[in-house]
């Protein structure tokens, strides 16, 4: 049987995702306030082990994806990929083989996104995006839970992306197409988004918009929404500093939002660059809620993956 790999948000049908995001919320309320290592009632992936493998350094999605596989019963290995053959040269294809003899799934956290795909090509088991240089799907899904727990559905609303149109932007112009919202982006032309994504999203009906202006982006969006401006493997840090720094998210821009308009970053953040601390630290700033929703997103995209969620 083919596995139902996590690569893409655009690999999946809007009725899946949405199972996915209610099925979350669904076992968020569900665990009250038990401990977080503590499993779930049904524990419904007993027996069952996720192998975690990490090209790139990871907080968050380490250590909730570590959470998740446990409170549904099952267990994880975390492994970097150095200590791995992968490190000694061998293929990705022969890791996914090798691995799917051993587990039930694999995170990878990828240099690569070709890499990952060949990864996945080649795995008999479930692969899981981690994040890649072209995308985060795992950040972004639990990011519509997040928007959705403390704003409304986020169908019809309209946010904004302020800074580097890089992957975690490219996640979130699959969502607006997916999930039905319009994703207005302000960034410097010369950082604009994967212009496949921007085609992808219209085919598939997305109400994108591209602009300069961080004002014009945010004016009346229920959230505003950025990442640093530099990420792992970025080597023009100066520069992108210098072109960036119109695009700060500050409390004057913040100001140019709807009312009750919301604050997200998918850390980690430099502060004083993409986001002063008067925002990421104020009362409309849902970082920390965004991290605390990553175990309840992961769990439900795990559970889809094995078949236990249709």
């Amino acid at each position: 049987m083919t596995p139902r790999h996590f690569l893409d948000l655009f690999k999946l049908e809007p009725v899946q995702l949405r199972a996915i995001v209610e099925e979350a919320r669904r076992r968020k309320a569900a665990r009250g306030a038990r401990p977080t290592g503590a499993p779930d009632d049904d524990a419904p992936a007993a027996g069952r082990t996720l192998a975690m493998v990490f090209q790139r350094r990871s907080t968050r999605t380490r250590l909730s994806f570590d959470a998740a596989v446990r409170q549904l019963g099952g267990q994880a290995h975390i492994v970097d990929a150095d200590e791995l053959q992968m490190g000694r040269g061998e293929t990705a294809e022969d890791t996914a083989r090798t691995l799917s003899r051993l587990v039930d799934a694999v995170l990878v956290r990828a240099e690569s996104h070709d890499e990952l795909k060949m990864f996945a090509h080649a795995a008999s088991v479930p692969v899981i995006n981690g994040l890649t240089d072209r995308s985060h799907p795992c950040q972004v899904l639990s990011d519509v839970l997040t928007f959705e727990e403390r704003v409304a559905p986020i169908f019809g609303r309209t946010l904004a992306w302020v800074g580097d149109g890089n992957n975690v932007c490219a996640s979130w112009i699959h969502a607006a197409a997916l999930f039905g919202f319009t994703l207005r982006i302000a960034c410097p032309p010369q950082y604009h988004p994967d212009l496949m994504d921007l085609a992808k999203a219209a085919e598939r009906g997305g109400r994108i918009e591209m602009m300069a202006d961080p004002g014009a982006a945010v004016a009346n969006a229920d959230a505003v929404i950025t990442d640093t401006w530099v990420s792992m493997g970025d080597e023009d840090y100066d520069r992108r500093v210098a072109v960036f720094e119109p695009y700060q998210v500050d409390a004057a821009l913040m100001a140019q939002a709807a009312p009750e308009a919301v604050f997200m970053h998918n850390l980690p953040a430099h502060r004083g660059e993409e986001v002063d601390d008067e925002v990421i630290d104020g009362p409309r700033s849902l970082v920390w809620d965004q991290v605390a929703n990553r175990i309840h997103a992961q769990k439900a995209i795990l559970l889809w993956c094995w078949g236990l969620l249709d």
